[in-house]
């Protein structure tokens, strides 16, 4: 049989990859192909993976097989960001708790399996001296094995790493690290370095849990995990001993559940065994700088960036400045002190009151001294003198009442006379 418009003979044969009629092939040139003019040699579809490697199929419904014009079924990527893929389930569980987090903790690590296939990483918020039973409490919990981080470990699946008192908790090429770089929000170990060094480490393989705790550490930190594409969720602040922390990160990630804390464990293993969607994303230089800072070995003063705010530190008394990313404000030192607005007005609050103290100090040894000059003037006869020096003595003890008044408002939670 003849080919109509070549007039050459052609085989009685079908294509390989397509399928094509005998219609459709010819052997135009010595080389057959068929109306989408694959070449007779080429590979059978499924040959490829058969061999042990990904096959090329122009021959799939997304290209338009059989015989159409290809369709495009995505845009491209970005530039900086690779094609999706599809992978494990989050394997990266990050926990934040402060106060009333220890019972909290207690029943989330409780509530999870054994054969939970993720990581669990654990910051609370503790005192420098606060010891190391933490890692004991959450290991006799549950059947999880938990451990007082260790920095360079490798990450293990179905293991509980608890940060340590006074050093940041932070995830580095698959391996724990730990640091005693600058305080966020006052706090060592802190949320939020543990949730953005997770983030920019795991990405979509992140979950971010938030449990009881006072102000609102962690929000900066949820807030990049959400961004790169990892799942938030909370407890739910009517259950919370303390709810600042869980809603201040609904507020800023207003997509994040929030769950009782057993219910919170069987979302994380619904998390932990759903495979996600993976794909290479922009780099945030600004957080890879932020995290690369705790990750230093040799810490430097820095200029951050942003506006100078004309504040102090409180806890270096360096200049601080204002940054904003998507809406949150924050204010960082040179030394690296970052703080948010209500985290910098509880701290100021204990500077004040530290201040009020010492100023009681210093006028109670004023009086003590004038006291004593008043008797040294009766002594010597000098009545005029002795009548200042009294006079000034009970105008130094009306301020120290007056000090004590404002101080013990201050305490009691009350700012009100620091702001009229």
């Amino acid at each position: 049989m003849a080919c109509a418009r070549s007039r050459r003979p052609r085989d009685l044969v079908t294509c390989r990859c397509c399928g094509g009629s005998p219609r459709g092939l010819s052997r135009a040139g010595g080389a057959a192909r068929c109306r989408l003019r694959h070449p007779a040699d080429h590979p059978p579809p499924g040959a490829a993976a058969r061999a042990g490697r990904a096959p090329e199929r122009p021959w799939s419904r997304a290209y338009g097989w059989p015989g159409r014009r290809p369709l495009r079924t995505h845009k491209p990527a970005p530039a900086g960001q690779g094609e999706k893929v599809w992978t494990v389930g989050r394997d990266t569980i990050v926990v934040a708790a402060s106060a009333g987090g220890v019972e909290a903790l207690r029943t989330l690590v409780g509530s999870l399996p054994a054969d939970l296939p993720a990581t669990v990483l654990v910051v609370l918020h503790l005192p420098p001296q606060g010891g190391g039973v933490l890692a004991g409490i959450l290991d006799r919990a549950g059947p999880l094995k938990a451990v007082p981080a260790e920095d360079m470990q490798e990450l293990r699946r179905g293991r509980v790493y608890v940060a340590r008192p006074d050093h940041h908790l932070l995830v580095h090429e698959g391996k724990v690290r730990l640091s005693r770089g600058p305080r966020h929000n006052g706090h060592r170990p802190a949320a939020d370095p543990l949730f953005m060094s997770a983030a920019l480490d795991a990405g979509e393989r992140v979950a971010a849990v938030v449990l009881s705790g006072m102000l609102d550490d962690g929000v900066r930190g949820c807030v990049a995990v959400d961004r790169r594409g990892g799942a938030v969720a909370v407890q739910d602040p009517g259950e919370a001993a303390f709810p600042g922390m869980p809603e201040a990160a609904v507020a800023a990630v207003p997509n994040a559940p929030s769950l009782p804390v057993r219910e919170l464990a069987d979302w994380l293993v619904r998390q932990s065994r759903t495979p996600v969607i993976t794909e290479a994303r922009m780099d945030d230089t600004e957080m890879m700088r932020e995290v690369g800072r705790f990750l230093s070995e040799e810490p430097a003063l820095a200029e951050p960036g942003g506006t100078l705010s004309g504040l102090g530190c409180p806890e270096c008394g360096g200049p601080m400045y204002e940054q904003r990313d998507e809406g949150l404000a924050r204010l960082v030192c040179r030394v690296g002190h970052a703080w948010s607005d209500e985290s910098l007005v509880g701290a100021q609050s204990d500077a004040v009151e530290r201040a009020l103290w010492i100023a009681i100090q210093r006028l109670d040894e004023r009086v003590r001294i004038l006291g004593r000059m008043a008797r040294s003037a009766e002594e010597r006869g000098g009545k005029h003198s002795h009548g200042f020096i009294r006079k000034e003595a009970a105008r130094t003890r009306e301020a120290v009442e007056t000090i004590r008044m404002v101080q013990a408002r201050i305490s009691g939670g009350d700012d009100s006379l620091l702001l009229s």
